[in-house]
């Protein structure tokens, strides 16, 4: 999610149609956006998006996290709703503003990360912390711990584990990325966070993955500001923490303002999700997506393609949860 001004919409009056086999967008009861996948030891592959409301008020209403969770790709459970902006007590009192999350596991115990204002009125942008829930269930039994202390206002967390089990916290947006390690508590910073050397053209929505030894940084650019939409770019490195190298652009824009990502592998084949405008044709009204991502020989990462076999244009009233 992007950090702006609240976004001046009208309000649409939209219904999604329920999945009935694969395709994308993938979830399509309630609108959903900036999905963070992962893949737990009883061998299913979670996601964790954000939620748009509907019909919108603007970029602040997101609000009430859902968890979704396949075996097959093909089919998705929703595991309901496992947290909303009232169960945070340091957050505002008018709620919202629930943005893009991200969950971690260690020792018995699933993080979900997830940023959220203090401030009110128009101090929400200067006032982002970045809040803990914690389970023993990777989809229910979240209840939230407090928040990382000691970090910049900003937002869109990810945490990546490595292969030793040490935990980096990387975070961002307004063009600025920072990662550094997490303490066996999984909730505070082990020194200081860092700026990612070598980015280029960052905006927003940081994503950290692993492959054949190699770390890779993902996120949305400034396309945007050309009048046109994210597209999602990487860079490479022998390091958790940089400094990185630039590779390119793997995504290209989607019909919709904002992009937000990740990359995982599931069954031996890595996928890359996302989220598009492709049910409401409204850019804060967005769906989440899955395609196949493929690597090069040398470890680059080909273009991926963006694939659309879900139902046609919602057209009824409805579309909340």
């Amino acid at each position: 999610m992007r950090i702006r001004s609240v976004c001046a919409v009208a309000a649409l009056l939209l219904s999604v149609p329920s999945l009935s086999n694969a395709q994308n967008p993938f979830i399509t009861d309630i609108y959903t956006a900036d999905p963070s996948a992962h893949v737990w030891a009883d061998g299913r592959l979670y996601v964790y998006p954000s939620h748009d409301v509907a019909p919108p008020k603007g970029c602040d209403l997101m609000d009430k996290y859902h968890v979704y969770s396949t075996d097959d790709m093909v089919h998705w459970k929703d595991h309901g709703q496992i947290l909303e902006a009232s169960q945070v007590g340091w957050g505002r009192p008018e709620g919202g503003f629930m943005w893009a999350p991200d969950c971690a596991y260690r020792n018995g115990t699933y993080y979900f990360y997830f940023p959220h204002p203090t401030g009110s009125g128009k101090e929400w942008n200067s006032t982002w912390k970045i809040g803990v829930a914690t389970s023993r269930e990777p989809a229910s039994g979240f209840k939230v711990q407090g928040y990382i202390e000691g970090l910049k206002p900003m937002i869109d967390p990810c945490v990546f584990v490595d292969d030793d089990g040490q935990a980096y916290l990387y975070y961002g947006g307004g063009g600025h990325c920072e990662g550094g390690k997490l303490k066996d508590n999984m909730m505070e910073v082990d020194g200081a966070m860092q700026p990612m050397a070598g980015l280029q053209d960052f905006h927003e929505a940081s994503w950290v993955h692993k492959r054949n030894g190699v770390y890779y940084l993902s996120y949305s650019d400034n396309h945007d500001s050309a009048g046109q939409h994210n597209r999602m770019r990487y860079a490479t490195s022998s390091s958790p923490l940089g400094p990185w190298k630039y590779q390119g652009i793997y995504m290209d824009p989607t019909d919709s303002y904002t992009n937000h990502g990740s990359i995982v592998e599931y069954k031996g084949q890595w996928y890359a999700f996302y989220h598009n405008s492709a049910l409401s044709h409204f850019d804060w009204l967005r769906s989440i997506c899955v395609d196949k991502l493929f690597y090069n020989a040398d470890g680059t990462i080909k273009k991926v393609i963006q694939t659309r076999t879900g139902p046609g244009p919602v057209t009824a009233a409805g579309g909340t949860k």
